[in-house]
């Protein structure tokens, strides 16, 4: 399979996981490496969070060496924030601008998808990045309301990034409304850096034909709950056959993710958010969800899936 270099930064394949918002934390990230996701991003973290140390904030962006090559997504409103932050974020190998956020909490502040309303501020942090010796790319949407992704797009490239990321739909657009993957295509043949195509990628045929458009392929929503969806992406693209789902590997994934929300701290409103996905795929997955989630403790959710994995 080709592989995908985004600067310097050499990826053992073209898959790569989405930065997702209470989801990422290492431990995720960690289980969807394995199965054989070539980058895995921190979550989108505010720049004035970083910058204000924030103890939640700074546990977020916690790494080790299985976690490489290091990627993290931040966003901000101004370049002199992206100025600021560069000794924070300076370790990592590869540093992304989250221009896509819909969130009102984030537009409100000027940052997120706000941003592609300004191209030219985009590429300001873009340069102030780049300037500092960091790999840097950005991740954008077709537009704020209106469509300019091609106007980004070539903001981006020219003010140096690496490469750049497009999910394709508008800010505004659900994820009810499908991904129109003919504008990554579009960006494709307008810009000369790599493009990463995002949305609605959940199995192989699909990874297939994202990356006959675009550089690489980001998975997002597939990837929660089931890690091992890389693993059946990966195995398509090099036999042509789709393997099914498998629910006692998944559980299995997901005692091993448990394992490492321990030593991580194991924050529960986090492992809440994300266990009942997990739970899926065989007779009664339902009910035990219902019941997983009436778990109030770390002890309770393990020993609970534990005996569900012997069931399933």
């Amino acid at each position: 399979m080709r592989k995908l270099k985004i600067g310097d930064v050499k990826l053992k394949n073209r898959l790569l996981l989405s930065p997702l918002v209470d989801v990422s934390d290492l431990p995720f990230r960690l289980v969807c490496r394995k199965a054989g996701a070539a980058m895995a991003y921190i979550e989108m973290l505010n720049i004035s969070a970083i910058l204000h140390e924030n103890r939640h904030t700074e546990g977020l962006m916690r790494t080790d060496k299985r976690d490489k090559p290091s990627g993290i997504q931040i966003t901000g409103r101004t370049v002199e924030e992206f100025e600021k932050v560069v000794p924070y974020v300076e370790n990592f190998d590869v540093v992304d601008i989250n221009c896509g956020c819909p969130s009102i909490r984030i537009t409100d502040n000027g940052s997120g998808s706000f941003l592609l309303k300004h191209p030219e501020k985009i590429a300001d942090m873009v340069r102030t990045l780049k300037d500092a010796g960091l790999t840097t790319t950005a991740k954008i949407r077709l537009g704020f309301k209106e469509n300019n992704v091609l106007k980004v797009a070539k903001a981006v490239e020219k003010a140096g990034a690496d490469a750049i990321t497009v999910h394709a739909r508008l800010a505004d657009h659900g994820s009810d409304v499908p991904a129109d993957w003919k504008w990554i295509a579009k960006v494709k043949h307008t810009v000369g850096i790599p493009v990463i195509g995002n949305g609605d990628v959940w199995d192989g045929p699909g990874a297939e034909k994202m990356l006959d458009l675009a550089d690489g392929a980001m998975i997002a929503r597939a990837s929660i709950g089931d890690p091992a969806v890389f693993e059946r992406i990966l195995h398509y693209l090099k036999t042509g056959k789709e393997k099914e789902f498998d629910a006692r590997k998944n559980m299995k994934i997901f005692l091993e993710y448990l394992s490492l929300e321990k030593t991580n701290g194991a924050d529960m409103g986090r492992i809440k958010r994300v266990c009942s996905k997990f739970v899926r795929g065989f007779g009664g997955a339902a009910k035990a969800r219902d019941e997983m989630m009436k778990k109030k403790t770390y002890d309770g959710v393990l020993s609970f899936a534990k005996e569900l994995r012997k069931s399933v």
